[in-house]
């Protein structure tokens, strides 16, 4: 199914993975239509529509899938490991309200193509081995996980139920990010994931610099623009339900994430200060690319390094001043 020429919706146009979306979409001529609630989508453009609508009252996701022909779904409530750890249920029900009711509404409006973003963290634990697609309900979810992973392994069995058991079914795609990163991304201090966390602290050039956790965790990082070329790939695929993995497949450390931020930033000597005591989340998660490699042809571009220096500089260029930058609320600080 090609996207041109097609009425696509993409809720959370005011998040970093929707609003990176949208930029991409209108740079290849589509026509977009975007909901807007609680943040501002901080854009314009001849070919982008904004609609209010809370996705979690039904009334208000018929009106924003009305005319479409294929939805995005990446409006979620998110955060990083202090939430999920604090509040563990905190992502449960407006995310269940949410996905269910844009399901429904899409169904009934003839909706093509829907398409979920997951989430890594759904996973079972495999340790230090990458783990495959097909292994998703293998086993449970690591228990700091548990209610995130639960609800978006529910709605991921409900895209395939609309897929495979609806008369007439509605095609739908399930891909699931690992931590992807870049400009745009969400920095606040209270709801940032570790390498957007990182990446502050090292623009502000804290001192000491705090790290949550050990510093041995090892994550797969994916930047902005290389999983939008892995989502779009994905969106297209020929088949009533797709699900794929969207990684850089390769891990890294925290700490060597930070240390490489510290070279890009010219900062030898930086007093660290690891924290093992403060929230963290499971200690290694890799992803097996294969299915996304084979299918879809799919290859990330960008290094880590030149990423990290990209966003970093990005970063720095938003505020006025590191005040600023530590302070703020970061939703304005998205280009238009």
């Amino acid at each position: 199914m090609k996207l041109e020429g097609k009425k696509i919706l993409v809720t959370g146009g005011s998040g970093f993975l929707g609003d990176a979306l949208i930029r991409r979409l209108l740079s290849q001529g589509c026509s977009v239509r975007t909901t807007v609630h609680e943040h501002p989508v901080l854009m314009e453009h001849r070919l982008l529509e904004l609609i209010g609508a809370n996705l979690m009252v039904f009334g208000d996701c018929e009106r924003a899938v009305a005319d479409c022909d294929i939805v995005f779904h990446c409006a979620a409530v998110t955060s990083g490991a202090a939430v999920i750890v604090s509040r563990p249920l905190a992502h449960v029900t407006p995310n269940v309200l949410m996905n269910t009711s844009l399901l429904e509404a899409s169904y009934h409006s003839g909706i093509e193509r829907f398409v979920f973003l997951s989430s890594g963290a759904a996973y079972p634990d495999t340790g230090e081995r990458p783990v495959r697609e097909d292994e998703m309900h293998s086993g449970p979810p690591p228990a700091v996980y548990f209610p995130v992973a639960t609800m978006k392994r529910f709605t991921e069995q409900l895209c395939e139920m609309w897929a495979t058991r609806a008369r007439p079914p509605m095609s739908t795609v399930v891909v699931r990010p690992s931590n992807v990163y870049g400009p745009g991304d969400k920095f606040d201090p209270l709801t940032s994931h570790v390498t957007a966390a990182l990446i502050r602290k090292v623009a502000l050039r804290l001192s000491p610099l705090e790290v949550w956790g050990t510093g041995d965790d090892v994550r797969d990082l994916i930047h902005i623009e290389d999983f939008l070329d892995g989502l779009l790939l994905a969106a297209e695929v020929d088949a009533p339900h797709f699900a794929v993995t969207i990684a850089s497949g390769q891990g890294t450390s925290v700490r060597e994430v930070l240390q490489t931020l510290l070279e890009i930033d010219g900062r030898s000597g930086a007093e660290l200060r690891f924290d093992p005591k403060r929230p963290s989340t499971i200690p290694v998660r890799l992803f097996d690319v294969t299915r996304a490699r084979e299918v879809l042809g799919f290859e990330t571009r960008r290094g880590l390094r030149d990423g990290l220096a990209e966003t970093l500089a990005w970063f720095r260029k938003q505020g006025s001043s590191g005040k600023a930058l530590l302070q703020a609320p970061l939703e304005f600080r998205r280009a238009s």
